[in-house]
């Protein structure tokens, strides 16, 4: 089956390239045999099911730890025990670590020991914005203000390969819209390669523009975001009527419910509405969220796809 596959970014060469990348934990092959391209500057989703390999890949591409087999470069490079490119790199996790004792001021005060590009202007102007205190124990602080001060040294780093791990943790609809709204602004600005991991999929999915979507260590989906949505449309109305209309055309997963019917083809939405409309269902472009759904829900409940129009 053949793969909607990344391409380089504007500078040409991919920030990010692995092949046959793979990471055991015991008998759980947590990355396997994984091919992957990132493409330089650009914005992309890390998407995927609980468990499905993210995180451990972004701990090999920031060389927290060593793959056990296969090929990994960041910016061309081995990045495990290389200072040129940990140097340039941020990592931003879900269940971020401090010492005990530091308030959120201490925690600023040494990231520009870390980060060459650090911008101590705008971890000010954030600091301000999200209303973080800076003179509490972080262990003391909401998992909200918590995901704030990761979210203010993800930007303020401005590392040339910054990786959000669900950065948004605790944060209310507001300020969610208050991060992205910062992040596109500063990334408009100072363009840089920014991988998020996310499951707010249909709330992220205005940022992306590339999407790696990966399960049981692999990966499913390497393409542009808008090819991605572009590549598949749903359908729905009576079971029967859905049934006749996807007998010859590219299924991606089914479901029926009593009498109604649900199924997502691999055909642009402009290319099959006038048809499922012909045929009395209705028609939408799938969203990135569905998308993932429908790739990674188990093989008992959806229908496999065939590789005619398949995105994997």
């Amino acid at each position: 089956m053949t793969h909607l596959t990344g391409t380089p970014g504007p500078a040409g060469r991919p920030a990010v390239r692995t092949r046959r990348l793979t990471k055991r934990y015991g008998s759980l092959k947590a990355l396997d045999s994984l091919d992957l391209t990132l493409p330089a500057d650009r914005i992309t989703g890390l998407l995927g099911r609980n468990g499905a390999g993210k995180t451990t890949l972004m701990q090999v591409l920031t060389g927290q730890i060593f793959p056990d087999d296969g090929e990994v470069e960041v910016f061309g490079e081995r990045p495990a025990e290389n200072p040129r490119v940990l140097a340039r790199e941020s990592f931003i996790a879900e269940a971020q670590k401090y010492p005990v004792t530091f308030h959120p001021r201490h925690v600023l005060a040494v990231a520009p020991w870390f980060y060459q590009n650090w911008d101590e202007d705008l971890a000010g102007s954030l600091v301000k914005q999200f209303g973080l205190p800076m003179d509490r124990p972080i262990s003391k602080l909401s998992r909200g203000e918590r995901s704030m001060v990761g979210i203010i040294i993800g930007l303020a780093a401005r590392a040339p390969l910054t990786f959000f791990d669900e950065p948004y943790l605790g944060l209310d609809a507001v300020a969610r819209r208050e991060f992205y709204d910062v992040l596109l602004a500063d990334y408009a600005e100072h363009p840089r390669t920014i991988v998020i991991s996310t499951h707010l999929i249909d709330e992220i999915s205005p940022l992306l523009e590339h999407i790696v979507v990966i399960d049981h260590g692999r990966v499913l989906i390497d393409s542009e975001a808008d090819a991605a949505r572009g590549s598949a449309t749903m359908v729905s109305g009576p079971a029967e009527a859905v049934e006749r209309f996807i007998e010859s055309r590219p299924v991606l997963a089914r479901h029926r419910i009593g009498r109604l019917g649900r199924a997502t083809i691999g055909a642009a939405y402009d290319t099959l509405a006038p048809a499922a409309q012909q045929a009395g269902l209705s028609a939408e472009p799938i969203t990135l969220q569905q998308l993932l759904i429908d790739r990674t829900t188990s093989p008992g409940s959806r229908t496999e796809p065939s590789d005619q129009g398949a995105l994997s």
